[in-house]
Formats: structure tokens, C-alpha cells, sequence
């Protein structure tokens, strides 16, 4: 490959032909399709069903607050796969591949990155559907849920980044997933996704308000069923330049110090 590489127009086609490949590999992993559909709906159907009395009164109520709540969860948790796709890639020689071929350097990583997105856009859909079979109303403008979902992506894009680093500087694929499930369980459960912020010990309160995990479930709640939008999802936004900006580079320099040394 020249030093200059493709066009940008030729690396986009690369990235979105790259993006498929990694799509495809989903009929030959039926677990990784399991955690995209039928896990995020489990969690739904076992959050409102065993906890819904206890918390709301009502599991028709806690519907309204859970639901939100489990599309964020969820996009948490599956951004360990773009790190666990990328180690796996790189343990197995594919990126050593890629390199001897005449594509953009970015493409394969960015490939990588797009097609969790599009899982994670499934994911959304999946649960909103689920959500409205079990009787959860939009009570918002319509356009709200695509701001949802623009929103819930672009977090998850951020996030993504994190694991990219997670996913270079690990091992294997297991040690991928072991990190990532241990650090992001934490993360997700000090928040406000299962239960009003309110019923918190106030010392935890303001740990919790200051969550991106938080921040992101109260905005998405508020683009779905009304209320006050804008702070929490400025803050959201606020987290995921952060993220960005302090992991992006990070993950690329390391990819290429690995790539390098191979």
C-alpha cells in the first residue's frame, strides 16, 4: 500500500464493505446475535416483571421508566464487542492482512466501529417494538425517538473507543470481555436506569446525577414520554466528546504500536 493510501471516497466504500464483513460473521457467532436480540429483551421482560411491583406499583408503570433505562444498559454493554471483534481480528492475523492489501489504514477499524453502531441501531428498534407490544406509549413528539436514537449512538460511538483500547491491549478476546463486563457493571448500576435517582442514599445522589450513564437515560426518557431534555443531554454530549477526545487517540496509537511490533 502507498503511503498515501486511497481516496477518502474509496476508504468509505472499504469501511462500509469491511463494516458487512463484520455483520456477517453474526451467522457463524449465534451467541453474539443472542446478546443483540434476545438478551436486551430478557433483560426487559425480567426488570418489569420481577421488579416492576416493587418499585412502580405497577409493572405498567415501571414500563415507562424501564424501558428507557434498558435501551441505555444495553448500549453500554454490547460496546464490548467492538473491543472483543477487534481482538479477535487482531490475535488471528486478519489485520496483518489487511495491511498487505490496498485499503485505507482507518478502514478496518472503522468498519469494525460501523457495524456495531448498526447492531446497536437494531438493538433500539428491537426493544422499542418489544417495548410498544407490552403497552409502552411514546408520549413525546414522534421525532423525539430518532433524537433518541441519533443520541444513544453517538454515546455508544464514544464508548466504543474505550473498548477499541481494551481490545488492543488485551490478550485474547476472553480477557476482552472479562475487563470490560467487570469495569462497565459498575458504571451502569450506580445510575439511575433501574431506580429513581430519589430513592438513593443522598451521599450517592450526586454520583449518580453526574453519571454519562444517567445522563443519557434521563434525556432519553425525556425525548420519549416528555419533560426536561436539554441539561441531561448536554451532559451526555459533554461525556462523549470527553471519551472521545481522550480515548480515540489513545486506541489509535496504540492499534499502531501493535500493528508495528507485528
Amino acid at each position: 500500500m502507498s503511503e498515501t493510501g486511497p481516496g477518502v471516497l474509496a476508504g468509505l466504500r472499504q469501511t462500509a464493505t469491511l463494516a458487512w464483513r463484520s455483520l456477517l460473521q453474526i451467522r457463524h457467532n449465534p451467541w453474539e446475535l443472542g446478546d443483540y436480540s434476545i438478551q436486551p429483551i430478557l433483560f426487559l421482560l425480567l426488570f418489569m416483571f420481577v421488579f416492576g411491583g416493587a418499585i412502580a406499583g405497577s409493572t405498567a408503570e415501571y414500563l415507562r421508566f424501564i424501558l428507557p433505562g434498558v435501551i441505555v444498559m444495553n448500549m453500554v454493554f454490547v460496546t464490548v464487542y467492538v473491543g472483543y471483534g477487534l481482538n479477535t481480528d487482531l490475535t488471528r492475523g486478519v489485520f496483518d492482512r489487511f495491511r498487505a492489501m490496498p485499503i485505507a489504514r482507518w478502514a478496518p477499524l472503522a468498519g469494525r466501529i460501523v457495524a456495531d453502531l448498526v447492531k446497536q441501531a437494531w438493538c433500539i428498534v428491537l426493544l422499542l417494538a418489544v417495548g410498544l407490544l407490552l403497552g409502552f406509549r411514546v408520549e413525546a413528539p414522534w421525532p423525539g425517538v430518532l433524537t433518541m436514537m441519533v443520541l444513544v449512538l453517538t454515546v455508544a460511538l464514544a464508548m466504543s473507543w474505550i473498548m477499541v483500547l481494551v481490545g488492543v491491549l488485551a490478550r485474547d478476546p476472553e480477557h476482552v470481555q472479562l475487563f470490560g463486563f467487570t469495569a462497565l457493571f459498575p458504571v451502569t448500576f450506580v445510575s439511575n436506569v433501574f431506580v429513581p435517582v430519589e430513592t438513593m442514599p443522598a451521599w450517592l445522589q450526586g454520583v449518580v446525577m453526574l453519571n454519562p450513564v444517567s445522563l443519557l437515560a434521563d434525556a432519553a426518557r425525556g425525548l420519549l414520554l416528555g419533560g426536561p431534555v436539554l441539561t441531561s443531554a448536554l451532559g451526555a454530549l459533554g461525556w462523549a466528546v470527553l471519551l472521545t477526545v481522550v480515548f480515540a487517540p489513545l486506541s489509535v496509537w496504540a492499534l499502531n504500536r501493535r500493528l508495528a511490533r507485528s
